[in-house]
Order: structure tokens, then sequence, then C-alpha cells
């Protein structure tokens, strides 16, 4: 059964798993610009360690959330 990072979806309909699985790293880059708020961010961290755990994934989700945080300033 799916945990519920899986069944986290912001407001534009993509899932975790839609945002860090595509087949090509654009994608993934995409998929990850285009996430807005710290509990998406969040729901897509959890995915990633929960899965595939993607050391340069990761690294591209701290440097949005340090973007996320600074736009909040």
């Amino acid at each position: 059964m799916s945990n519920s990072s899986n069944l986290s979806v912001e407001s534009d309909g993509l899932t975790p798993e839609q945002r860090l699985e595509p087949p090509n790293t654009r994608l993934i880059n995409a998929g990850i610009a285009t996430i807005h708020d710290m509990e998406t961010l969040r729901a897509c961290v959890a995915y990633e360690n929960a899965n595939q755990n993607r050391t340069h994934i990761l690294r591209r989700l701290e440097w949005k959330a340090r973007e996320l945080r600074e736009d909040k300033e």
C-alpha cells in the first residue's frame, strides 16, 4: 500500500512520485521548480528518502527549501 507522501498533492495536481520519477532529468528539475510550499517540499523529501534516496535530488530539494525560506522573508 502506498504511504501518505504518495497521496500528498499540491494544487497543480502532482504527487511527489510524479515530480521525482519522470524518465527525464529536465522533467525532474521542472517538478522541483514548481514546488511553491514547504508542505509539498517535505512530502517530496519524504518520498525521495523512502524510495530512491538519490543525493543529487535531495540536494536540489535542499536548494529549493532555501529558496522558499528566502522568499518568505
